[in-house]
């Protein structure tokens, strides 16, 4: 597993090279990369893309255009349609409670909280479907990526058909403050006394931030700053101030995870 920044993970499961809502550009709007983007090599050899939802910091059209052309891109039932008018060649749809089999590798859908319209919960024409997560199973694991999402009833059910070796869990977002449908460090340690995994991986943080908030002098440029450094060590702290055993690896954006402690 390889941690590409804000909720990019790229993983290597059942023969397959997949990436999970891939933002790939050093600009999304007026949010700005702060970290070093992938490399090519990252990128070059995928050939399955797993969204989780519409928004534009999960649903990247310039990050997807950047993939082979042939890559299979699964987004929420309901969105494939407007995926493919957009030009995306491969689109195919999953929804919650659905699996899919690819090759050796079990993709199955997971709810999430979170607005599933592609501009914000307080919108209602344009692209909708639901947040989703997934639950991965091939070569003898079982890694939950929940995509964006906050706390919701049945979290504990992701993990009943067996135990999760590896969880990537959103800590922050790109911003100051968070909306609804969000976990914080406090909340991604109650999702962990949830679900239980063997090894917990914070994802969304240290990659977005809105341009020049973050060289700005006083307390917001501060509280920004520290934004992109310090929740998932918070995350962290949490976890193991309720004696949960879960290892969190907290791994820079763009670092590996190390194989030997993900399996």
């Amino acid at each position: 597993m390889r941690f590409l920044g804000h909720s990019t993970v790229r993983l290597q499961m059942g023969g397959r090279v997949l990436l999970t809502d891939p933002v790939l550009t050093p600009r999304i709007g007026p949010l700005r990369r702060v970290v070093p983007g992938p490399d090519a090599s990252d990128v070059r050899d995928v050939d399955l893309v797993l969204i989780s939802h519409l928004h534009a910091d999960h649903l990247h059209l310039p990050s997807l255009r950047m993939l082979p052309r042939d890559v299979r891109v699964v987004v929420p039932r309901g969105a494939g349609t407007w995926l493919r008018g957009k030009g995306v060649a491969r689109v195919e749809e999953l929804g919650i409670g659905e699996r899919r089999d690819v090759d050796g590798l079990r993709i199955t859908g997971v709810p999430a909280d979170h607005s599933g319209h592609r501009w914000g919960p307080r919108l209602t024409h344009g692209p909708q479907s639901s947040a989703m997560g997934h639950l991965l199973e091939a070569d003898g694991m079982r890694v939950y990526v929940s995509g964006d999402t906050g706390l919701f009833d049945g979290m504990d059910d992701v993990a009943a058909a067996g135990p999760i070796d590896l969880a990537a869990l959103p800590v922050w977002g790109w911003g100051p403050n968070l909306g609804p449908g969000h976990l914080d460090p406090a909340r991604a340690a109650d999702a962990v006394a949830r679900l239980r995994p063997r090894v917990a991986v914070p994802v969304h943080w240290g990659t977005l931030a809105l341009t020049g908030l973050a060289g700005m002098p006083g307390p917001a440029g501060a509280r920004m700053r520290r934004l992109l450094v310090a929740p998932p060590y918070e995350f962290a702290a949490a976890v193991a101030a309720a004696g949960h055993p879960t290892d969190v690896l907290v791994v820079p954006p763009g670092e590996p995870v190390e194989p030997e402690r993900a399996r």
